[in-house]
């Protein structure tokens, strides 16, 4: 462990010279996080955007935890029956709910930070406007969705402004989102959930077919909440309540507790298809927490669009015990495939995971939030030891960080070690498989048999995948702290 008072983890290196920079200005653990993630939101906007959503856990040093979930809604006048009736997944416009990530951040701040949110704001404008270098992994997700990217005029002026993609160590430069980030940094977020940012966006919208209105955003609120929690591996592991999915991941540490064992693919398949079937918005109707939590042996999970490249995770502790996990994230990669030219926003496609099944806890209806994969982690364990992670991944985030829970209760761990060591996951279309299959990196120990038992296909490949998950971890205790980013993403950890 290192002696510094403080440690953040990002997948991208300016991530964390803004959180050095909130550091130096007198920031806490809070502000660091903080800092880092509105930067993300202009370097790594395949991931992340001004368009999207947020939840975090903070624990304070007295030991409370708290979730803070900025989750938006469908609008009020979306037509949900329409919708059901085609039976397709929600795409363009209309799987955009509304971006809870701008109130998110100010909650946040306001809650537990000491630098005020236009701050931030007004140094991610000074890098939008000056231009970043785009990495590795914006150039691969350019790739990947060059024709999303080519079919809406916002994209492709941002990123093929030469007719061709940009590439690795090409310079970004968004002068309309500089622009929107200085408008709401001297206006408050009221410039966006009501006023004259949020109207431009939801005009933008309304032309691509959306039910959108301004009183839609000027509704959203932050919600903050107890997180829920379950004692395993000799740990006490926190989570957000419904509608995100940190439930599967507990339901997942109760089955490594009871098998004393690694992880199996049973009970990713079980917890899968419960979450499936049950995960909903409790605003709209009680939600089976019990169901989820203990859930019985199901058929094989409904198949997924897939969702890779959709999130950002951001990892901080110190040594007073404060721990923050901040996720945010545009679902899938480039969200739905819109940037709204005025605003220079990207927009997620947050809706498409509305059921498209009446009844169903999670089915699509005016005002609803659709169920959330966004999975922040904190960890308390014996000897004044917190960990926070957090973890990009869709649908799998909760298989993944109960592939690296063994490490995070165990103070004796390399945190970097875990995050290298080889991962499998196992999906369907949200994996990038026609059929349930388990995906396994080089050296990954697979549940292989299990999976042939269970008729699931297996596949290997070829080198470390973006599929597994960018894992970002730190842990703080009386000897100090250690943090380390997962080596698939772009990022690192920072000491301060």
């Amino acid at each position: 462990m290192s002696a510094a008072a403080a440690a953040i983890a990002a997948p991208h290196r300016a991530a964390l010279e803004a959180a050095r920079e909130a550091a130096r200005a007198g920031g806490n653990t809070v502000d660091m996080a903080l800092a880092a993630a509105v930067t993300l939101t202009v370097v790594y906007p395949h991931q992340c955007a001004l368009g999207g959503d947020l939840v975090a856990l903070v624990r304070a040093p007295d030991g409370t935890v708290v979730a803070h979930l900025s989750a938006g809604r469908a609008p009020a006048a979306i037509p949900a029956a329409e919708l059901r009736a085609r039976g397709e997944r929600l795409t363009g416009a209309h799987a955009v709910t509304v971006p809870g990530v701008l109130a998110g951040w100010e909650a946040l701040a306001t809650a537990h930070g000491t630098i005020p949110l236009r701050d931030h704001l007004l140094r991610a404008a000074d890098l939008a406007a000056g231009g970043v270098e785009v990495v590795p992994g914006l150039a691969a997700a350019i790739q990947e969705r060059r024709d999303a990217i080519t079919a809406d005029p916002g994209l492709k002026a941002l990123l093929m402004p030469r007719g061709t993609p940009l590439g690795v160590g090409d310079t970004m430069v968004q002068p309309r989102l500089a622009a929107t980030l200085r408008t709401i940094a001297a206006d408050g977020i009221g410039a966006f959930y009501g006023g004259s940012v949020g109207e431009a966006l939801v005009a933008g919208l309304r032309r691509l077919g959306g039910a959108h209105t301004a009183d839609d955003l000027a509704a959203h609120r932050a919600e903050q909440a107890a997180p829920l929690a379950t004692d395993a591996l000799g740990a006490t592991w926190h989570v957000a309540p419904p509608p995100t999915q940190g439930v599967t991941l507990l339901a997942l540490l109760r089955s490594l507790e009871a098998g004393g064992g690694p992880l199996t693919l049973e009970a990713v398949r079980a917890a899968t298809a419960a979450r499936d079937a049950l995960l909903g918005d409790p605003a709209l109707g009680p939600i089976d927490l019990e169901g989820l939590m203990t859930p019985e042996a199901c058929p094989p999970p409904l198949p997924a669009q897939r969702a890779s490249g959709d999130t950002v995770a951001v990892a901080a502790a110190s040594g007073d015990g404060t721990a923050v996990s901040l996720i945010q994230s545009v679902f899938m990669s480039f969200g739905a495939g819109i940037l709204e030219p005025e605003t220079g926003i990207v927009c997620h496609n947050r809706g498409s995971a509305f059921s498209l099944v009446d009844g169903h806890p999670g089915a699509v209806a005016p005002r609803a939030r659709p169920p959330h994969t966004l999975c922040p982690l904190v960890v308390t364990a014996p000897g004044d030891l917190v960990v926070a992670a957090g973890c990009q991944g869709g649908r799998a985030q909760p298989q993944i960080l109960a592939q690296l829970a063994p490490d995070l209760a165990d103070p004796s761990a390399e945190l970097a070690a875990a995050l290298a060591r080889p991962r499998w996951v196992v999906g369907v279309r949200d994996i990038g498989f026609k059929q349930e299959t388990v995906l396994a990196e080089p050296g990954a120990d697979a549940p292989t048999g299990s999976a042939e038992a269970g008729g699931v296909a297996v596949a290997r490949s070829d080198r470390p995948s973006d599929l597994a998950g960018h894992a970002q971890v730190v842990r703080a205790g009386p000897d100090g702290v250690e943090a380390a980013s997962d080596p698939r993403a772009d990022g690192d950890a920072l000491f301060v």
